[in-house]
């Protein structure tokens, strides 16, 4: 049996810890935490009025868990079928997983949680982003009545890639006001371009915008005009 591995973040390094050990009793609730074993993959820091902020994460593992799939009560059609398709596509690669589903007015959330995962998120997160896409594609297919968008995530890959994306757009932003130049970022989805926008809407001095086709639109930060 393969070891569990989760990831969180917290303020500190020690809350960080805190919700990795929450994170895998609710894989399984005997959990022996004097046997979890932690890495810190960044210490956080406060920043200057909340500007230059970065959470602490960890990893933590355990061996001898075997995911136990989540109870399911009342799920809506679309929700099950997230859930049949997450777990024919793991079930496919070889993946022993749980997964939850998470509904919301207007979000469909599929997490998966378990031991390593790097297989179902892939490089760069081109995995778990085309299956968001084919998760996307079956549940809505040509149609636009309430439509919600659909989220695949799995070891806590969705945050991390915010964070990131985050980081970047403020990079991004700080050398268009240095230089004076726009800036154009990598080529990322719709949803990953959705984050950077937001995170500079409110940004003083530059504005974004999308340039190129689908599938290979990226950001461009510049001087407001």
């Amino acid at each position: 049996m393969s070891p569990t591995t989760v990831e969180a973040t917290g303020e500190t390094v020690s809350e960080a810890k805190w919700n990795a050990l929450r994170e895998l009793e609710r894989i399984e609730p005997s959990l022996n935490r004097d046997a979890v074993r932690f890495q810190v993959l960044e210490e956080g820091k406060r920043g200057l009025l909340g500007v230059g902020a970065a959470p602490a994460r960890v990893v933590a593992t355990a061996d001898g868990i075997e995911p136990r799939q989540a109870e399911v009560h009342d799920e809506s059609e679309s929700a099950a079928r997230l859930r049949d398709l997450l777990e024919h596509v793991t079930a496919a690669i070889g993946l022993r997983c749980r997964i939850d589903i998470e509904e919301s007015v207007e979000v469909i959330t599929g997490t998966c949680t378990g031991g390593e995962l790097g297989l179902l998120i892939g490089r760069h997160g081109q995995t778990i982003d085309a299956l968001q896409t084919l998760a996307n594609a079956i549940l809505h297919g040509d149609s636009e009545d309430e439509r919600k968008q659909v989220v695949v995530d799995a070891a806590g890959y969705r945050d991390r890639r915010r964070r990131t994306l985050e980081a970047i757009a403020v990079r991004s932003a700080e050398e268009a006001i240095r230089s004076g130049e726009r800036v154009e970022l990598e080529v990322m989805s719709s949803a990953e371009r959705r984050i950077v926008h937001e995170r500079l809407k409110d940004y003083e001095g530059v504005e974004t915008s999308s340039e190129g086709n689908e599938p290979d639109r990226y950001v461009v930060v510049q001087l407001t005009r």
